[in-house]
């Protein structure tokens, strides 16, 4: 019992720091989109941003003692199982950050076309009539 307990309030402190360390990447991607004058770093800290959330996401999804659906002789669905929505979820999630991403740099191109920097400051002066 006593190793069992030892082992568990290790794993809940490792899970506790992995929980943390998450939130510190969505905390540094949200203040990178705050305080980045830069588009092109705007768009990584929002990807950082997301790519945290989706951690997060999945740490929590990814409890001890679900299995996958699959039922065969031996076993019938009588054990806990996971749910397969969020995963497709999270996939949706990837799929639609990638795509907006990508629309966004398309935009920044676009943008640098016309101005020789990419700094929003720079761009409002250039563009403010």
């Amino acid at each position: 019992m006593g190793i069992a307990h030892r082992l568990s309030s290790q794993l809940y402190y490792l899970l506790t720091m992995l929980e943390a360390c998450i939130f510190a990447t969505i905390l540094c991607g949200f203040f990178g989109i705050i305080f980045k004058k830069n588009l092109v770093m705007k768009i990584i800290s929002m990807d950082i941003m997301s790519t945290g959330v989706i951690a997060y996401y999945v740490l929590v999804a990814s409890r001890t003692g679900l299995h996958t659906p699959i039922a065969n002789q031996s076993n019938q669905i009588k054990v806990d199982y996971s749910d397969p929505v969020p995963q497709a979820v999270i996939l949706t999630a990837i799929v639609i950050g990638f795509s907006i991403q990508a629309l966004m740099l398309v935009g920044v191109m676009k943008l640098a076309k016309n101005n020789p920097t990419l700094e929003t400051k720079v761009i409002e002066e250039n563009n403010t009539p």
